[in-house]
C-alpha cells in the first residue's frame, strides 16, 4: 500500500511538472540566493551603511520605546497595582505589557503626529535631508521629555558630563536628557506606587491584627485580606482611578 501510494504521488508530481499545451503552464519553483559582493562605488557603500543603521535602529526599538516614552512609568505603576492586590500573576504579564503599550500610544500620539508632520513626511517627499529630518524629529520628543524631567536630575547629568551651565533647553544634549528623563520617570512611578499601596496595606494591617486578637496565628492574613482588597478595588473602580491618575500625571 505504501509503495502504491508513493507511485501515485510520483505520477501526480510528474503531471504537474510537465507542460501541457493549452492547459496549464509548468509550476515555477523560485530560488533564493544570498551573497556578499564588493561595493563598486560610494553610492553602494552609503546604501549598505544605511541598511546597517536601519537594522541597528530596529534592534534597539524596544529600548527606545521604554526609555524615551511614557512606557516606563505606566508599566511600573501597573506592576505596583498587581503587587498591592497580591493576586500573584493576575492580570498576566502579557495583559499588563499590552495595556502599557496602548496607553503609551495614546499618550505619545501628539508627539508622534508632530514627528510625522514635521520630519517624516518632508523627508519622504524629498524636502529634507536625512540628518535634518532626524534633528527635526527630535524636537517634539525632547519637548515631551523636558516636561516630565526634573531640574535636579538634569543638573546631575550636566554636572557629571562636565558641561557648561546651559542657558536654554537647546544647550542640553540629548544624551544628557535621556538618562535624566529615565530616573525622573522612575521617581514619579514609585511615588504613584506608594500611594496605591497605602489603602491595601491598611487592609492587611486590620486583618492581621484581627486574626492575632482571635488567636488564629497559623492562618496567613493574606488569604483573608485578598478578597477584601479585590472587593475594595472593584467597588471604587480601581482601574479607572489608576489609569486616570496615570493620564493626568502626563498632562
Amino acid at each position: 500500500m505504501k509503495q502504491s501510494g508513493l507511485i501515485v504521488f510520483a505520477v501526480l508530481l510528474a503531471i504537474l511538472m510537465v507542460e501541457v499545451p493549452g492547459i496549464a503552464a509548468p509550476i515555477a519553483v523560485p530560488s533564493i540566493t544570498l551573497g556578499v559582493t564588493e561595493a563598486e562605488g560610494p553610492q553602494e557603500v552609503a546604501l549598505s551603511l544605511q541598511v546597517l543603521f536601519l537594522l541597528t535602529v530596529l534592534s534597539l526599538a524596544p529600548s527606545i520605546i521604554i526609555m524615551m516614552t511614557s512606557f516606563t512609568r505606566i508599566v511600573i505603576v501597573l506592576s505596583f497595582v498587581r503587587n498591592a492586590l497580591a493576586t500573584q500573576q493576575m492580570p498576566p504579564n502579557q495583559i499588563l505589557i499590552g495595556l502599557a503599550l496602548f496607553l503609551t500610544f495614546f499618550i505619545m500620539a501628539p508627539t508622534w503626529q508632530a514627528i510625522n508632520q514635521d520630519a517624516l513626511q518632508p523627508y519622504l517627499a524629498g524636502d529634507l535631508p536625512a540628518e535634518e529630518a532626524f534633528n527635526q524629529a527630535l524636537v517634539p520628543l525632547r519637548e515631551f521629555m523636558f516636561k516630565q524631567t526634573r531640574e535636579k536630575d538634569l543638573e546631575l547629568f550636566v554636572a557629571m558630563a562636565k558641561l557648561p551651565r546651559p542657558e536654554t533647553k537647546v544647550d542640553i544634549p540629548t544624551n544628557v536628557l535621556i538618562p535624566a528623563f529615565a530616573i525622573s520617570e522612575l521617581k514619579t512611578a514609585f511615588q504613584l506606587g506608594f500611594m496605591i499601596f497605602i489603602p491595601f496595606m491598611v487592609i492587611d494591617m486590620i486583618v492581621a491584627s484581627t486574626l492575632m486578637s482571635m488567636g488564629m496565628l497559623m492562618l496567613p492574613p493574606v488569604m483573608i485580606s485578598l478578597p477584601f482588597k479585590i472587593l475594595l478595588f472593584v467597588l471604587v473602580d480601581g482601574w479607572y482611578l489608576v489609569i486616570r491618575s496615570l493620564l493626568l500625571s502626563f498632562s
